[in-house]
């Protein structure tokens, strides 16, 4: 089963509920390698646990947990860490693997690296989380061009939230991308309203993953 990394267009944009989307349609692992604002808020390995109710051999351990809610360079410092993206190697796996990325491509992680140097380490195809709403189309775009000049494969876009399908079809035809599925809105995101969404649409969003 492919790996897969989630990237998204800025901070709070839906990158976990994709990623809790795809790692149960799949059938796959979780894995976030840096995470901050843990002092605040649970895990994203947790939140993606409750959503899918997949087991614990589903997800693995992040590798560098910081507490502050701040960029993951911000955050190391306050703890006096300096993150190493070469010591985040992938854990073996057997099935599919989503990696959750933390922020956008430019993050920085240290003085020296940002998120496109982690996603080119690892090099999986890349899903890109974005919103459908005024002012996704620069950040999507910006994203897409990053990623090409990387030369980091792009598996495709998914839409979270409100869409204006003028935004959609622009983005695919200026970024040369596909839309892979669009996650509407929901009032109170809890596991039985997402599980019944799941359940609607997982046919049709596993064929964008064959």
């Amino acid at each position: 089963m492919k790996p897969f990394f989630v990237t998204g267009t800025d901070t709070n944009v839906g990158k976990t509920i994709v990623s809790a989307i795809v790692t149960q349609i799949l059938g796959g692992c979780y894995w976030k390698p840096i995470e901050s604002g843990l002092g605040n808020e649970v895990s994203d390995a947790v939140t993606v646990k409750n959503l899918t109710g997949l087991p614990e051999q589903h997800f693995f351990s992040t590798i560098y947990e910081l507490q502050a809610s701040l960029s993951p360079n911000h955050a190391a410092e306050l703890e006096q860490i300096d993150i190493d993206i070469l010591q985040c190697n992938h854990p073996p796996f057997e099935r599919a693997l989503i990696v959750e990325g933390a922020g956008g491509v430019f993050v920085p992680v240290n003085a020296h690296a940002c998120m496109l140097d982690l996603m080119k380490h690892l090099n999986f195809p890349v899903i890109i989380v974005t919103r459908g709403t005024l002012g996704t189309l620069n950040h999507t775009l910006l994203t897409i061009n990053a990623l090409r000049q990387r030369g980091i494969p792009i598996h495709g876009v998914v839409f979270n939230g409100e869409l204006y399908h003028a935004n959609q079809k622009t983005i695919e035809e200026w970024g040369g991308v596909r839309t892979l599925f669009h996650v509407p809105h929901f009032d109170a995101l809890e596991k039985n309203a997402l599980q019944t969404w799941i359940q609607e649409h997982q046919q049709t969003i596993l064929k964008e993953f064959e």
